[in-house]
């Protein structure tokens, strides 16, 4: 007998809620890596910001601690997390100067990933729109279109060490728009913004009525001496900021998913009350994020911050940061703005010397044939197909050969 073939209406679709979605970060260019590790061969995969992978183990200290505590780690916690956690990351905002922020404003979540989808989940109506920066981290514009919502992209200014372009953001803000995000150390261009350009976005923020969302993760791999200021720390008390920060990259605990987001701003709480309880809805939706991983947040704030010793002179961190932006600004027709944070370059592919049409198509042609795995500018929302998208994590010299070959790939690529 014959197999009856599927028709239309017999089709399994998934929601329209995610034709607008994407994340190509782990997109189909991956597919095709792992088909190549099937068949045996070696992939340098540069397209994800995962420590653990090269030798970026979390601290001792951190892995005892949760060890330790796992016997007490078995059942569900408070909905917004352990105490002693939430008393840390307290303390961590005091220290950062983020002022009124109490146990009850933490909310610790499965990951920062979770508490951006659970954010944009509370606040955003059909047809709301969020400012978000281009390039950006992409999860804030798939959460954002997946809650109903809009990503409309504010430019960051590559002459100006990508910081934002605050004119374009005031063109861009309508009566739609609920929220601006900062992402500040800057996935994916390593950008460190000045206080003073923080202060400009707050000041349109504080202008429209805006929720500020500041993704802040990388706030401790910064480079060259830079410094970074909290959002919170600069906003004024009846502005509502939500700061993001987590375990994965300067604790290297990506595999914890351990993440939490603050909300200050006292006067602000007053008049979002009822936004702030529809985050403690959906944190109690989920009961809880993982509990033997909150164990580590006290120990990570307050212990020793090994970070340093990766980051400043002599550490593994910069000198793959230096050894990434020596390459690639000695090829030609590449340049790239040095990073001043975080684990990525993001180097311009100049479109007179590579007619690059289809970034997609560059990021798979170099994997197919250097077995390298980056990711096309394009997929953090990047209106142009001239830029891609290298992790910093593996060894100097690992780095060293790679860029060497994914030079090689460029002198005879064209499209």
């Amino acid at each position: 007998m014959d197999t009856p073939q599927p028709t239309e209406s017999h089709t399994l679709k998934k929601s329209h809620k995610l034709h607008n979605v994407c994340y190509d970060i782990r997109g189909p260019v991956l597919d095709h890596a792992k088909r190549l590790e099937e068949e045996g061969q070696r992939v340098l995969k540069l397209n994800i910001g995962n420590p653990a992978p090269f030798g970026f183990e979390a601290p001792e200290e951190i892995l005892q601690d949760v060890m330790r505590n796992l016997p007490t780690a078995q059942g569900y916690c408070d909905s917004k997390g352990l105490y002693s956690a939430r008393k840390a990351i307290m303390q961590e905002c005091q220290r950062k100067r983020i002022p009124g922020v109490g146990i009850e404003d933490i909310y610790i979540g499965n990951g920062v990933s979770e508490l951006i989808v659970m954010s944009m989940q509370a606040l955003l109506n059909d047809g709301d729109e969020v400012l978000i920066p281009a390039p950006d981290y992409p999860l804030w514009t798939a959460a954002a279109n997946l809650s109903g919502g809009h990503g409309v992209h504010y430019l960051c200014d590559e002459q100006a060490d990508w910081a934002p372009d605050i004119a374009d953001i005031r063109a861009k803000v309508t009566s739609r728009t609920r929220a601006i995000v900062i992402i500040n150390p800057n996935n994916p261009t390593g950008a460190v913004y000045p206080p003073e350009v923080v202060r400009e976005v707050l000041d349109i923020a504080q202008e429209h009525n805006l929720v500020v969302f500041s993704d802040e993760i990388y706030d401790k791999i910064l480079y060259d001496g830079v410094e970074h200021t909290a959002t919170g720390a600069l906003a004024d008390d009846d502005q509502l900021v939500i700061t993001m920060n987590g375990l994965s990259k300067s604790y290297r605990c990506a595999g914890f998913r351990s993440g939490w987001m603050t909300i200050s701003g006292t006067l602000a709480k007053q008049r979002a009350s009822d936004f702030i309880q529809g985050l403690t809805m959906l944190a109690s939706m989920r009961l809880c994020a993982n509990v033997p991983a909150q164990h580590a947040i006290q120990t990570a704030l307050g212990g020793y911050q090994s970070i340093n010793d990766l980051i400043l002179p002599g550490g593994r961190l910069l000198a793959q940061r230096d050894i990434t932006i020596e390459k690639l600004n000695a090829i030609p027709g590449v340049s790239c703005v040095t990073p001043k944070g975080a684990l990525y370059a993001f180097p311009r592919l100049d479109p007179k010397v590579f007619n690059i049409k289809d970034d997609q198509q560059l990021v798979l042609d170099l994997l197919l044939q250097e077995k390298i795995l980056l990711v096309q500018g394009t997929a953090f929302n990047w209106p142009e197909p001239d830029h891609v998208r290298i992790v910093t994590l593996p060894w100097a010299d690992q780095l060293g050969d790679a860029l060497d070959r994914f030079a090689n790939f460029l002198s005879r690529y064209r499209q």
